[in-house]
């Protein structure tokens, strides 16, 4: 039997409350850095340890998103936040850069990293891909169609997560463009979706 996982966003410790009160079998969540949800509160790094803590006393799952593109100067402080967040028990990080993925996977090897959506893979090539860098999870675009879902699924072994809503975007994953023309939350203007995703 399939195991379907419901993983919920939470923007602050209220909403990890509501999550888990509710019956999320995890949750996703950002620091104060290199987060794509920038309008949302985010944890800083004692208030991720009691959000892990309290999911965890419940058994709910906390991934952390590093799901924008990093810059040269800023990946040596991306990659001691994802290590600050391995020793406070994180249970998975979701990236977009491949290039922190590989210090990632190199320097954390038993920490699951997982395909942002912000990568915009759709397709059974860009999953089999993704699982030959190292990947353990793809996120894959809203746009993916469930006829391409279940391909996908039956073609590949790598942990598949697609969304069971929109978002306030142009409807095309990692384009994020009209989110920011209208309320302003990204951090840059293509990188912002507000989504729950569901992973199969």
């Amino acid at each position: 039997m399939k195991k379907i996982e419901l993983l919920a966003p939470v923007g602050d410790f209220e909403c990890l409350k509501a999550a888990v009160q509710n019956g999320a079998d995890a949750v996703y969540l950002g620091a104060s850095t290199f987060s794509a949800r920038a309008s949302a509160k985010n944890f800083d790094l004692s208030e991720l340890q009691d959000a892990i803590d309290y999911a965890h006393l419940r058994g709910v799952a906390v991934h952390l998103t590093l799901n924008t593109l990093i810059k040269d100067n800023e990946l040596d402080d991306a990659f001691l936040l994802a290590r600050e967040a391995y020793k406070l028990g994180i249970d998975a990080l979701i990236v977009q850069d491949y290039g922190l993925c590989r210090m990632l996977l190199k320097y954390l090897p038993d920490l699951p990293i997982h395909a942002s959506t912000q990568m915009t893979i759709h397709n059974l090539e860009g999953a089999k891909k993704a699982e030959e860098l190292g990947f353990s999870r793809v996120v894959l675009s809203r746009e993916t169609s469930l006829t391409e879902l279940e391909y996908i699924k039956s073609n590949s072994s790598i942990e598949l997560e697609a969304f069971i809503h929109g978002a306030l975007c142009i409807s095309y994953s990692g384009q994020c463009l009209l989110s920011s023309m209208i309320g302003g939350r990204s951090r840059k203007p293509w990188k912002m979706c507000w989504y729950m995703p569901s992973s199969i």
